[in-house]
């Protein structure tokens, strides 16, 4: 990658991100365009593929006036996981998509697996498969709309349909197809057996094919002459957003943790070895080399900050300023952050909602937004700690994201006694900077991982801060227990 640069795109929830990076893994352009996501029913989270494809030729431009094309040697591809896309025989989109926020098949990931046993799928797959995953998305397609899943000849992901439309292609990665809850990790194939159980026995649906991150694929002539690009440049599978916002950050030996803070907080440890969890508190991930991802999804995290923000006529980096000037624990407000709703960190339980208690017509906004960056932290503590434990080491911890603004990095090194890494200028486009690294090659990745992004001023945690972490984490776990006991809040509890 001497004296050419790559180019990383991620399809997030909200945006896709690009960004343009140097040999040594420096961001040297970046643009987004964001797209809408429609909610037309209870739980629904819906995505029109064609808003992917128009933003997809809105970044590459941007780039491509930003920096010498001639330069690039090569695109890579990141993505939110899961997200259904179904498509017809001609690989074209029947339907919106459907991202991982879309909670309508719930039910059907439950049957699915008590069908196949939750424990034996979670040992084949290491995933605990529910509702947001692809073959339970589409058994709900199945039932509810026969004439979208008669139209449907292939359930791929988001990446995968990216993929087939800058290159004519369609192939998966396997981080990403474990999004589909039927992608055997000892094989690195599809489990025929979980695949049929997944789609009815309806063998008229295929899946993907599977191959490795680095698969390159030229882009197609017509699409590279409208964006300006050279003729054939190649577009690498990539990997999803979990597993390149890791490679970024520098994660890459056993007991690193990269958390990569966006619309949710993915908290990512690395261990030597394919280790599942009998508690199931993290999914494993296939990283792009050697080792394994202990995946944890702390969901809807940047959507609750997201959220206070409007409530209070602010914007996030208002809401941080605000948490800031709070005192440590929120003057008694408390605040359980699972506005998903539900949790997939190391509790996994679809059933949590956000509570908000201890307010007294004394409290500010100050004391909320304290409150709610408090939990976050906490919540990302119980999945440090984890995650420590399964990999059976302590290394580094690096945050990107808007939880690398202040306060919470130091919040962070308190509350998990780990010194913390935060990413130089908020790591923006960390995973669309992993997607570059991948199509730069795997070599160019290891010399520049290390040092990408740029890190900032590491935090590490003070005596007084740990105790003071100690003391709201109990408090923390009182209000979680008060709240999954049958009854209810009790209120003495939940103020103590």
């Amino acid at each position: 990658m001497s004296g050419e640069l790559a180019v990383g795109l991620d399809l997030g929830t909200s945006r896709l991100k690009g960004v343009v990076a140097d040999h040594a893994g420096r961001v040297v352009a970046a643009a987004a365009e964001p797209y809408p996501t429609a909610r037309p029913a209870l739980g629904a989270a819906e995505q029109d593929p064609a808003d992917w494809e128009r933003a997809v030729g809105t970044v590459l431009r941007r780039l491509g006036g930003a920096t010498d094309v001639s330069s690039w040697s090569g695109i890579g591809l990141s993505g939110m996981i899961p997200t259904l896309v179904t498509l017809d025989a001609g690989g074209r989109p029947v339907g919106p998509a459907l991202t991982w926020e879309d909670a309508r098949a719930l039910s059907e990931g439950d049957a699915f697996r008590t069908r196949v046993g939750a424990d034996d799928l979670y040992r084949t797959t290491g995933q605990w498969v529910d509702g947001r995953y692809l073959l339970p998305m589409f058994a709900r397609i199945t039932a509810e709309d026969t004439g979208r899943a008669a139209a449907t000849a292939t359930v791929a992901g988001a990446k995968d349909h990216l993929h087939a439309y800058l290159t004519g292609r369609l192939a998966t990665d396997p981080s990403t197809a474990t999004g589909f809850g039927c992608f055997d990790l000892a094989s690195g194939a599809w489990s025929e057996a979980l695949a049929d159980a997944g789609l009815g026995g309806d063998l008229r649906v295929s899946l993907p094919p599977v191959e490795p991150s680095a698969t390159a694929t030229p882009m197609r002539g017509e699409l590279a002459a409208e964006f300006g690009l050279p003729a054939g440049i190649p577009v690498s599978l990539g990997a999803a957003d979990s597993v390149c916002g890791a490679l970024a950050l520098g994660a890459r030996r056993a007991g690193d943790v990269a958390i990569v803070a966006g619309t949710s907080s993915v908290v990512m440890g690395i261990a030597g070895e394919r280790r599942l969890d009998p508690a199931h508190r993290y999914l494993l991930t296939p990283l792009t080399g050697e080792g394994w991802g202990l995946e944890m999804d702390l969901v809807s995290t940047g959507s609750a900050v997201a959220w206070l923000a409007a409530l209070v006529g602010a914007d996030e980096a208002g809401v941080l300023a605000l948490a800031a000037r709070a005192e440590p624990g929120a003057r008694g407000v408390s605040f359980l952050p699972f506005l998903g709703p539900g949790e997939q960190g190391a509790l996994w339980d679809p059933s949590l909602r956000g509570t908000l208690t201890g307010l007294t017509l004394s409290h500010e906004p100050t004391d909320i937004a304290g409150a709610l960056l408090e939990a976050i932290v906490l919540e990302t503590r119980r999945c440090v700690g984890v995650l420590s434990e399964a990999s059976g080491s302590i290394g580094e911890v690096t945050v990107a994201g808007w939880m690398s603004a202040d306060p919470v990095p130091q919040w962070l090194a308190d509350a998990t006694g780990r010194d913390v890494h935060p990413a130089a200028s908020g790591g923006a486009g960390a995973s669309a900077l992993g997607a570059a690294l991948i199509a730069a090659g795997e070599p160019a990745a290891q010399a520049a991982s290390a040092g990408t992004p740029a890190r900032g001023e590491v935090r590490h945690p003070t005596g007084g801060g740990m105790e003071r972490w100690g003391e709201l984490w109990g408090r923390h776990q009182r209000l979680l227990e008060a709240v999954r006991r049958p009854g209810g809040v009790d209120r003495e509890e939940s103020v103590r």
